[in-house]
C-alpha cells in the first residue's frame, strides 16, 4: 500500500510510508487508514514529539494486509533531522468495521485485542502482544548488544530516549567490530519506513529493546532472532529524524510496552545506575565505569545467579548458615558471579541494595547475605531453602 502525501520533512518519505502533517487527520471527513492511525497517535498521552513540535509528522507504514480490513504495521511521530532527539514509534494493529477504521498502538489494551484477532498475525505474535503482568523484577537476561568477551565504549551513561526526557531508558554504545547484536531472543520489527536506522525486538516477560542509528540493517517484520543475532551496524542514520553524533548504537529497554528506566536493571553483567542525563555509570561488583569508559560483555546472567558486590571491599565472607551467627566457610571475591541454590531468612545486613535478613545459599552450599550481592530481586530467586 503506497500513499502519497507532501511534506515539510519530504526526504524522510519513502515508498510503503506515509507521514501525515497532525492537521491533516481532521482534514477529511471519511477518515482513511492512515488518517485513523494518524488521529489515534496524536491522541496518544505519551507523545512528547507531537507535544514538542508543532507540526510533526505521523508515519504509517503498513508492512501487512495492504488492501484488506485487517492490517499490521508500525507508525512513527517523526522529529526534524538535525532535532536533538529521537522520534517516537509504535506497532499498530486495525481493522475495518462497517467502514471505520479500528485503530490499536502497542501498549494498549485494543492492540492486543486486535492482534488477538487478526488473520495477517502469527500465533507467536499473538501470545506475545497478550498484556503482560505489571514489572518489578530486574532481571532482564540479557546481554549487552555486542560480542560477549568484548568491550565497547559507553559514550552516553543512562539518559532518556530522546535525550533528557525520562525516564532514562538508553545507553550509548560504540567500537569493537561496530556490529550489533540482540541483547535476548525475540520478534524483531524494522520501525522507520524505508526499513533502515531502527530495530525493535520485542523480548519475553514483557520487556523489548531498541536500536537506533543503524546501518546495514537487517529487515524485519516479525522475524525471529536469537540472542547475538545480527541486527546491524553502529551508525548515524536519523532516517526518522533526530541527530546522531558519531557512529554509535542508541540501546533502549522496553517493559509493558514503554520505556522504562534502564537504571537497576542488569546487562551484560553490568547494573546501571543513573545521575544526570548521559552521566549515568554501570557496577559489576564494586567495579565502576564512567561514560567514555569502556564495559566488558560478562554475558547474560541467569534467572538464578547473583554478583558479588562487597560494596567497595574486596571479598564477601561466606557462613556454613544463613546469619553470623553460623561459622566461617572462607570468602568470595567481589564482582563473582555466583549460582544460587535457595535462599532463607537469617540475620540482617546491609549493602549497596539495602537492607535484608535474606541469605542466599550457592551451589557449594555455603551462604552468602542478599545485602552482598545483586540479583535483581529483593526475594528468592531460586526457592526457599528448606
Amino acid at each position: 500500500m503506497t500513499f502519497n502525501s507532501r511534506l515539510r520533512w519530504g526526504a524522510l518519505l519513502t515508498a510503503g510510508a506515509l507521514a501525515v502533517p497532525v492537521a491533516a487527520a481532521h482534514a477529511a471527513p471519511q477518515q482513511t487508514l492512515q488518517q485513523a492511525v494518524t488521529a489515534k497517535v496524536s491522541a496518544a498521552k505519551t507523545s512528547k514529539v507531537l507535544a514538542t513540535f508543532k507540526d510533526a509528522a505521523v508515519q504509517v507504514n503498513v508492512t501487512r494486509g495492504a488492501g484488506t480490513d485487517a492490517v499490521f504495521g508500525t507508525t512513527v511521530a517523526l522529529v526534524p533531522q538535525g532535532q536533538d532527539t529521537h522520534p517516537e514509534g509504535w506497532l499498530f494493529a486495525a481493522r475495518l468495521v462497517d467502514g471505520k477504521w479500528q485503530v490499536g498502538l502497542e501498549g494498549e489494551r485494543a492492540f492486543s485485542d486486535l492482534t488477538a484477532a487478526s488473520p495477517v498475525m502469527s500465533g507467536k505474535e499473538k501470545q506475545l502482544f497478550a498484556p503482560q503482568a505489571a514489572g518489578g523484577d530486574f532481571r532482564t537476561g540479557m546481554r549487552l548488544p555486542f560480542a560477549n568477551g568484548a568491550s565497547w565504549s559507553m559514550p552516553g551513561g543512562a539518559h532518556g530516549w530522546a535525550g533528557t526526557d525520562t525516564p532514562y531508558s538508553s545507553v550509548d554504545l560504540s567500537g569493537g567490530n561496530g556490529q550489533v547484536l540482540a541483547a535476548r531472543g525475540g520478534t524483531a520489527y524494522t520501525m522507520c519506513g524505508n526499513g533502515k536506522g531502527w530495530i525493535r525486538v520485542i523480548h519475553d516477560r514483557g520487556y523489548a529493546t531498541d536500536y537506533y542509528h543503524l546501518s546495514g540493517n537487517i529487515a524485519a517484520n516479525g522475524l525471529a532472532v536469537s540472542e547475538g543475532t545480527f541486527l546491524g551496524n553502529i551508525g548515524t542514520d536519523v532516517s526518522c529524524g533526530g541527530s546522531a553524533s558519531g557512529p554509535h548504537v542508541h540501546f533502549a529497554l522496553r517493559q509493558n510496552s514503554a520505556y522504562v528506566g534502564i537504571a537497576g536493571h542488569n546487562v551484560g553483567g553490568w547494573v546501571f545506575q543513573q545521575s544526570s542525563a548521559y552521566n549515568g555509570t554501570a557496577l559489576h561488583g564494586s567495579t565502576v565505569r564512567s561514560p567514555g569508559q569502556q564495559l566488558f560483555n560478562y554475558g547474560a546472567l541467569g534467572f538464578t545467579q547473583g554478583i558479588i558486590d562487597s560494596n567497595g571491599g574486596g571479598t564477601v565472607n561466606k557462613r556454613t548458615g544463613p546469619g553470623t551467627n553460623y561459622a566461617l566457610a572462607g570468602s568470595i571475591a567481589d564482582a563473582t558471579t555466583v549460582n544460587i541454590a535457595c535462599s532463607k531468612n537469617g540475620t540482617s545486613h546491609s549493602g549497596r541494595w539495602g537492607t535484608t535478613s535474606l541469605w542466599n545459599r550457592l551451589s557449594d552450599g555455603t551462604w552468602v547475605s542478599d545485602a552482598f550481592m545483586w540479583t535483581g530481586l529483593s526475594t528468592p530467586v531460586n526457592g526457599t531453602c528448606p
